[in-house]
């Protein structure tokens, strides 16, 4: 499979490593100093693209190659109020747009975890709960998609609380979302539900970046080929 990838940071080249692995060829990477060489001629030379850039320029990357009718993943967060844009223009140009707030399968795991203690929480009112998420001091933004994509979860299925905060003054109906930034930290995140006499707490903690690439790498090898919206449920075969 030949794959573009748009951004070519560090999860870039881990993702360029980890797709020759697999046994695909890279024919296209672009970055702020070729940014001219991301032409429709270009991408098209391309079975899919994988795009970890920032949330400023994502919607523009994604829309570009959905309209060389190219399959793309993209991993960028920060950028959700483009997001049903990007998947009715991948409908509309007869291509595949797979966004996710974090590849990596332990993730996409911990996230069916959460869903199902939130909904358990229901019959505890006792029980308060908080997230908390670290990162390395390059991360854009904070919180991260991660941490939002648990809050939502959260909200979706634990009844007192209606909405999530950053603030650290919160009401009972607020779900405090807590960022951190340190150095040399792939990502951790942490939900914990307290009370006066025990805690319950979830954590996912990745060691490096290779499991979210490889989760980028899985994606684009399922899109390929493929017309419509998918997210890593459709990927991994959960949470259905």
């Amino acid at each position: 499979m030949n794959i573009a990838l748009i951004g070519y940071g560090k999860m870039g080249q881990t993702i360029e490593r980890l797709a020759i692995q697999r046994g695909h060829s890279i024919v296209l990477k672009i970055m702020l100093e070729n940014k001219e060489e991301m032409t429709h001629e270009n991408l098209r030379k391309a079975d899919v693209a994988i795009e970890f850039t920032s949330p400023d320029v994502a919607l523009e990357n994604v829309l570009m190659t959905l309209g060389a009718g190219v399959p793309i993943v993209s991993g960028t967060t920060g950028w959700n109020d483009g997001l049903d844009k990007a998947g009715k223009t991948a409908i509309q140009q007869g291509a595949a747009f797979l966004h996710t707030s974090n590849f990596s399968v332990g993730v996409n795991i911990f996230f069916e975890i959460n869903k199902v203690l939130a909904e358990l929480m229901n019959e505890q009112p006792n029980y308060e709960v908080t997230i908390e998420e670290t990162h390395h001091v390059e991360k854009k933004d904070a919180p991260s998609g991660t941490a939002i994509t648990l809050a939502n979860q959260v909200l979706a299925n634990l009844k007192r609380k209606d909405h999530w905060t950053s603030e650290k003054e919160t009401d009972k109906n607020a779900l405090p979302v807590i960022s951190h930034r340190i150095e040399v930290v792939p990502g951790t995140h942490h939900v914990k539900y307290s009370s006066p006499i025990d805690d319950i707490e979830i954590i996912h903690t990745a060691h490096n970046r290779d499991g979210f690439a490889l989760g980028a790498v899985l994606a684009a090898e399922y899109v390929a080929g493929k017309h419509g919206v998918f997210t890593m449920k459709d990927v991994l075969g959960i949470g259905r």
